[in-house]
């Protein structure tokens, strides 16, 4: 079978900046991430100097997604010799240790890890990891509250803790969660999504009026945030059908939820142009939207 590189015709130096470039954007796309990566490793390791590490523990845990222990195997037996004393790299085997559902002994790992640098939030979180694998929810959100104690300031454990909240449909607690996410990073347009969600799904006159200002406050940060618009729609037709709310509410409700109702059909269409296959879904748009249609008395 041909190699990427004769498929593609690109060289070894294209692979290894295409994995570097995957690394900086954080991206999870794993089974592209072991296509490039095991030929890169297996025909080409000398040339990538100590580009070769790094390599080897995002190929590793791209491996350990896609349910290649033989190839996580290999990476991972290159970093113990490489690093046999690495707290990371004993991260990296309790990791696999997990994939493979031995969990007892990856706790094992983490805990020795722990014993010698305490202050080591990644064997930590890692523990966490196991407590929602295991499906103990309870357990996994007492011991992240505990670490947050310690570490205020990590924003992937808050938004772990609002995701636990909202399995538990514990939603208060959930969106004080969102809440410190966006005090630290007021512009980040998925968290504003995130809240306006939560508020919709708690209900109430208060809190939908929450829940329409935050999808309009996405939609303000990137206006091509779709689960934002259908948001904005959705909870400013809730207001405007409410027969609590005044004359005037009602009424610019509707507007904002016609102004909404637009911006998807545009969107819908333009996403469909040329694509005839599109206008069975730009059609059950139209329908769903003019279901919904709110009037005035």
């Amino acid at each position: 079978m041909a190699s990427l590189s004769e498929m593609y015709d690109v060289g070894w130096e294209e692979m290894r900046d295409k994995l570097r470039k995957w690394r900086e954007d954080n991206c999870r796309n794993s089974e592209q991430i072991v296509d490039v990566g095991e030929e890169l490793i297996s025909e080409h390791s000398s040339k990538l100097g100590d580009d070769i590490w790094i390599i080897y523990e995002q190929v590793m845990i791209a491996a350990l997604d896609c349910s290649r222990d033989d190839l996580a195997l290999t990476c991972l037996q290159e970093l113990r010799k490489q690093f046999p004393d690495s707290h990371r790299v004993k991260r990296l085997t309790g990791m696999r240790l997990e994939a493979l559902e031995r969990y007892d002994d990856a706790n094992k790992h983490y805990d020795a890890i722990l014993q010698e640098d305490p202050t080591n939030t990644a064997a930590r979180k890692r523990k966490i990891s196991i407590l929602r694998a295991q499906g103990k929810s309870t357990e996994a959100i007492r011991e992240l509250n505990e670490y947050l104690e310690q570490f205020v300031g990590d924003q992937e454990a808050w938004h772990e803790l609002s995701e636990l909240y909202i399995n538990e449909h514990d939603y208060g607690k959930a969106a004080f969660c969102l809440e410190e996410l966006m005090m630290t990073n007021p512009h980040n347009h998925l968290y504003c999504e995130q809240y306006a969600e939560v508020k919709y799904t708690q209900g109430g006159m208060e809190n939908l009026e929450l829940a329409r200002k935050y999808f309009a406050q996405a939609l303000r940060l990137n206006n091509r945030n779709m689960r934002a618009l259908f948001g904005l729609y959705m909870s400013a037709s809730h207001i405007a059908a409410s027969p609590k709310v005044s004359a005037k509410v009602k009424k610019d409700n509707i507007k904002y939820a016609a102004w909404a109702a637009a911006q998807i059909n545009r969107a819908y269409k333009l996403a469909g142009r040329g694509n005839k296959d599109n206008k069975c879904s730009i059609k059950a748009v139209e329908e769903m939207l003019e279901s919904m249609q709110i009037t005035m008395p």
